[in-house]
C-alpha cells in the first residue's frame, strides 16, 4: 500500500514549485498567464518569506503541492491562511490525497490560532466546488477582482 507523507519546500525546490504551478495553470486553461520565474519564486517564497509550500509525497515522490500565505480579516481581527494553489497530479487523484493536504493545512490553521482557512475556486470548476462543499466549506458571495500589468500601472500613476 502506498504511503502518503508531506514535506515543506526548501530553496532547492524552486524548479519543482514552478513545475506544479504550470501543471495547475494548464489544468485551469491558463498556462499562457504564468509569467513567474524561478527567481521570482525564490525571492518571494524564500528570501522575503511571503508564502509557504507543502508537497504531498507518495512513497517519497512529490505528487502534489499546496502554496499558501497569510491574509488578515478586519472582521475577526486575526490572520487567515489563504490557500493560493492546490494541485495533485491526475494519476494520483481519487486516493484522498487532496483531502489529506487540506487536512494538513487545516491543522496549521488550528495550531497557529489563525481565524480561518480560505481559498478561491474558478466558477466553472464544479468538481472542485462540490468537493470543497463536501468538506463543509462555505461558498461566499464575494467577487474577486485583479489589477495587473498596464491597468495596475495606470491606476498607480494617474
Amino acid at each position: 500500500m502506498a504511503e502518503l507523507s508531506f514535506r515543506e519546500a526548501s530553496r532547492e525546490d524552486v524548479g519543482l514549485i514552478l513545475t506544479f504551478i504550470k501543471k495547475l495553470a494548464d489544468y485551469e486553461h491558463r498556462l499562457d498567464e504564468v509569467i513567474a520565474t524561478e527567481e521570482d519564486l525564490e525571492k518571494w517564497i524564500f528570501d522575503k518569506e511571503h508564502a509557504n509550500v507543502i508537497f504531498a509525497l507518495e512513497d517519497g515522490k512529490e505528487i502534489g503541492f499546496a502554496l499558501y500565505f497569510l491574509s488578515f480579516s478586519t472582521y475577526i481581527g486575526n490572520a487567515n491562511l489563504h490557500l493560493e494553489d492546490l494541485f495533485i497530479d491526475p494519476e494520483y487523484r481519487g486516493k484522498g490525497y487532496g483531502t489529506a493536504l487540506l487536512k494538513k493545512l487545516a491543522k496549521v490553521v488550528d495550531e497557529k490560532g489563525y481565524g480561518r482557512f480560505e481559498w478561491t475556486c474558478l466558477s466553472w470548476n464544479q468538481p472542485s466546488i462540490d468537493f470543497y462543499k463536501s468538506l463543509g466549506a462555505e461558498q461566499k458571495d464575494w467577487n474577486v477582482f485583479h489589477l495587473t500589468g498596464r491597468e495596475l500601472k495606470k491606476l498607480a500613476n494617474d
